[in-house]
């Protein structure tokens, strides 16, 4: 999601901000909907109460930008799930395997990296009219975050290793 060359003008902080903010809409609605379909009702909830920000926030940008010209970005730079073109990752094995916990580290990374951009472009921009719009982008961002961490401290983490495994059952075979 990190820019390879800074944000250099407001109209290119618009278009990463626009593109960063639909995508997370988007995937947010998406992990509510797998979520719920599977029972991880807290977690859905979570994940639709970010679209609606999310949503809000491309709404909010929209109408700030509006008449103003935009750079066109490609997806892999702001993307959620990979770093390459979404035609060559899998998106349903990704969804396949997916527990709460790898939802919200998802995005949790996304979140992360999206708030590294703006910083990144407060501490190199030249524009203060930049600084001003990646600092209030990146204050929002800090707020989906610590919802983020919060949850994720809650969410059960997920058996990876042998290890896991043979924990549970030994708990298990105790009662």
């Amino acid at each position: 999601m990190a820019s390879a060359t800074p944000i250099g003008n407001l109209a290119e902080c618009y278009a990463n901000a626009l593109a960063i903010e639909r995508e997370a809409a988007a995937r947010c609605e998406q992990f509510a909907e797998y979520l719920e379909d599977h029972g991880e009702q807290a977690t859905a909830e979570l994940f639709r109460k970010l679209a609606r920000y999310e949503q809000q926030h491309v709404e909010e940008l929209l109408r700030r930008t509006s008449g103003m010209p935009l750079p066109t970005l490609r997806s892999w730079e702001f993307s959620w799930l990979d770093n390459a073109p979404a035609e060559q990752v899998n998106h349903d094995f990704i969804f396949h395997l997916m527990t709460p916990h790898d939802a919200l580290k998802i995005a949790l990374g996304a979140e992360k990296r999206a708030q590294a951009l703006y910083e990144q472009s407060v501490a190199s921009s030249e524009d203060a009219e930049v600084k001003r719009l990646a600092r209030e982008l990146a204050s929002e961002e800090l707020e989906h975050i610590a919802w983020l961490e919060d949850a994720l401290r809650k969410a059960p983490r997920p058996l990876t290793t042998e290890a896991d495994y043979e924990a549970l059952f030994s708990a298990s075979s105790l009662h």
